[in-house]
């Protein structure tokens, strides 16, 4: 139930929430939409935007309870909780029309497609011819050759299958059937591929199965009708196959190939979302020990920042930029990691901003055995976050043992196991850290003269898993010098 103080506020009301996204710019043009008598004829609806978005009182709970609100809106009132919500109301109402319209301006190929409908419905075959054209000419010119594209396309056929069969009741007119049939089946295989490549990597992050019925139909169905060079089919078609089928290097390299060639064809959160799926794949054959593909992540990762692909929003994931930064001092990258950290920290959220720019900085002093300035930085930071936490004492025991610093370690390693329990670390991670504690702590326990010690240990190193190909290799150069 809620309190007195909740129920005498609205910031958290559909209203404030949208409000509060507002952008200087459209707080400017919804006044005008309210302004409009085609859109709104009530002056109490313009009185309370007015309000809401002055001095910003969105900002601030205390200018949102109903009782100030209504006696600075209408203060020659009493309070009138009824008339107060009908106005909210109706202000949310002509809200939800203004978005609605300012979204179908995005797409001017529909809305010529719905004003040629009109014109069609009304017999206006001159409107109407010329405003298919008007549509046709600007679907060509789209900067965009996604799936969208390709529904567009299908749309335009339907509509102009639509006049041409009414005409036909009129005079034989050939239909263009064959073309729209065409349209939807691009539109539907695109579609279909994208949809395939989206649950794939879902379900391999979450472990969950889902049925992709149809998918191999739609594979060889794109292959017969040699429609791979349609950017929206070709691109997704090799994502599926390389992520599918790995040991053939052949589908990354048709995939990269398109990246470079179509990527600017793809709205910004496709093309990031395709540049991630690339590099998920790099990973993957990483992780099975193909160290080529360390180099293939790098660059996709460097051309994805410096087109700011992989920033979304003027926000860049916090593991995004981590993975980044350990990417390129796998391959001892220490120019650009560093640069990167510099140029790049300011697109962290800041709630994660400290602690990832702190364990980025740390990580480049390690891999550039600064051991002095690495361990000053680990050791003065406060992690929130769990896993970061854990990858810091992970390096601390790499140093803690490169450095014979065994009693320290054998403290950590300790802590360490203790932490996780606390945390109640599950699943990928508690079995990663867990393997590599429990091989740290064999390491550092083993007698180095013992042979056959040595090598049930090597083969235990090899066999652990989850374990990194970065961790495992330490493992093994650690065990080779003991």
């Amino acid at each position: 139930m809620l309190n007195k103080a909740a129920k005498n506020q609205m910031e958290n009301s559909n209203l404030i929430v949208i409000l509060r996204t507002f952008s200087a710019a459209e707080t400017r043009k919804f006044r005008k939409w309210l302004l409009s008598p085609a859109h709104n004829q009530r002056e109490d609806i313009v009185q309370l935007y007015d309000y809401l978005v002055s001095n910003n009182h969105l900002e601030h709970d205390k200018f949102l309870r109903k009782e100030r609100l209504f006696s600075k809106v209408f203060p020659e009132q009493p309070f009138d909780g009824a008339y107060l919500r009908q106005v909210v109301f109706f202000l949310m109402k002509a809200l939800e029309e203004f978005l609605t319209y300012e979204e179908s301006r995005q797409d001017e190929v529909r809305r010529r497609l719905d004003l040629a409908r009109v014109y069609r419905q009304r017999q206006l075959d001159k409107l109407y011819q010329k405003t298919i054209r008007q549509a046709e000419e600007m679907q060509a010119e789209a900067l965009h050759k996604n799936a969208y594209f390709l529904r567009n396309e299908y749309l335009l056929q339907r509509e102009q299958y639509a006049f041409l069969s009414e005409k036909q009741k009129q005079r034989a007119m050939p239909l263009n059937l064959t073309e729209m049939s065409e349209a939807l089946d691009r539109s539907f295989v695109a579609d279909k591929l994208r949809q395939a490549c989206l649950m794939l990597a879902h379900q391999t992050v979450y472990k969950v199965e889902y049925d992709m019925r149809l998918l191999e139909e739609v594979l060889q169905y794109a292959e017969q009708k040699q429609w791979l060079d349609e950017p929206a089919i070709g691109m997704y078609y090799y994502v599926y196959k390389s992520a599918t089928d790995r040991e053939n290097s052949q589908h990354f390299e048709q995939l990269k190939a398109r990246i470079l060639e179509h990527g600017h064809l793809f709205p910004h959160s496709e093309a990031r979302d395709i540049y991630l799926m690339a590099i998920n794949y790099c990973i993957a054959r990483m992780n099975a020990g193909a160290e080529v593909y360390i180099r293939e992540a790098f660059e996709l990762y460097r051309r994805g920042f410096e087109q700011r692909i992989l920033i979304e929003n003027e926000t860049i994931s916090r593991w995004t930029f981590l993975n980044a930064v350990i990417n390129a001092l796998s391959l001892a990258e220490f120019e650009w990691a560093e640069s990167f950290i510099e140029n790049y920290q300011n697109y962290l959220e800041d709630v994660h901003k400290e602690n990832f720019v702190h364990f980025s900085r740390a990580l480049v002093y390690y891999e550039k055995r600064d051991y002095s300035k690495a361990m000053l930085l680990l050791n003065t930071a406060d992690y929130n976050d769990i896993l970061i936490n854990l990858r810091s004492k992970a390096l601390l025991m790499k140093m803690f043992y490169e450095q014979d610093m065994y009693d320290s370690l054998e403290s950590l390693l300790e802590a360490t196991r203790t932490y996780m329990t606390r945390k109640k670390v599950m699943g990928y991670h508690k079995a990663f850290f867990s393997n590599l504690l429990q091989l740290t702590r064999k390491l550092l326990r083993l007698n180095p003269y013992d042979v056959e010690q040595k090598a049930k240990l090597r083969e235990e190193i090899l066999q652990a898993n989850p374990l990194t190909p970065k961790e495992r290799n330490w493992l093994l150069e650690q065990l080779s010098r003991k």
